[in-house]
């Protein structure tokens, strides 16, 4: 998704710039991100089956700030430990969603709209201080600071939305095809000069959550609740190795670090 040059002039940013921090926005940025939404749902569940819900939120949450502190130490965007962020923030904010449903018993219907909330008040708080939402003038730790934040109200969100929808009648299958439609939405408004280019960045990136979340689970499950059951630990395997080629193939080509469109 393509989107118009934002300047890049707040008088409150800090004097001392880093290269910008995340990737340029390709379709092979759109790839990863749903993989990176699927193996994130499959491997929460996996751990919190396999380790039981409090050990793997724990490790979950070790594993979100290594790999953030590995992000926040570097000075340029750096493709294997971006994505590891993002992974890690997708695995961290199925957990955050699911123990608030599981754990408290949260109602996904009150959920969502928290998320949302929560996701609301980033951007605000965001927007207020530096005057912009790009995700290509991510040039400061304050910045950097607030994107992450966002990325990670965006998978909650994300996570309890795709959730919300397979439990009240849509099954995941059902989900896969609402969400599959909804992210066209925002491209096709962008491209026909309807929506810009911020606006629909933010609002494909929470799409492909619930879509990516959706399409996992429902080759996950078992054929009795509608998916292919294929099981948890062969989807989370395959999705990882599929990450791993797509982040490979970037970290050699560079791809994703051209010139940056600011979106």
């Amino acid at each position: 998704m393509t989107a118009e040059p934002v300047l890049d002039e707040h008088p409150l940013a800090p004097v001392r710039q880093l290269a910008n921090k995340v990737p340029h926005v390709t379709v092979y940025f759109w790839i990863i991100k749903v993989l990176t939404t699927g193996m994130g749902e499959t491997a929460s569940d996996l751990l919190a089956r396999t380790l039981g819900p409090i050990p793997a939120v724990a490790l979950g949450g070790l594993a979100l700030a290594a790999s953030l502190a590995v992000q926040f130490a570097l000075r340029r965007y750096v493709a294997w430990a971006y994505w590891t962020a993002v992974v890690m923030v997708s695995v961290f904010g199925t957990m955050a969603a699911d123990v608030l449903h599981v754990g408290l018993g949260v109602p996904y219907a009150v959920s969502t709209p928290a998320f949302l909330t929560a996701l609301a008040a980033v951007f605000a708080l965001w927007y207020a201080s530096e005057r912009t939402l790009s995700i290509h003038t991510i040039r400061t730790r304050r910045r950097e600071a607030f994107y992450w934040a966002a990325v990670l109200a965006t998978f909650a969100l994300g996570t309890a939305a795709g959730d919300l929808t397979a439990t009240i009648g849509f099954g995941y299958l059902g989900s896969v095809a609402l969400f599959a439609a909804a992210i066209c939405a925002p491209a096709l408004a962008h491209r026909f000069g309807t929506l810009g280019a911020v606006t629909a960045f933010w609002t494909a990136y929470v799409i492909t959550r619930p879509l990516g979340a959706s399409l996992a689970d429902w080759m996950a499950i078992s054929r009795t609740r509608g998916g292919l059951d294929f099981g948890l630990g062969p989807v989370t395997l395959a999705w990882t190795a599929a990450i791993i080629g797509f982040v490979g193939y970037l970290a050699v080509s560079q791809r994703d670090r051209g010139a940056h469109a600011t979106a």
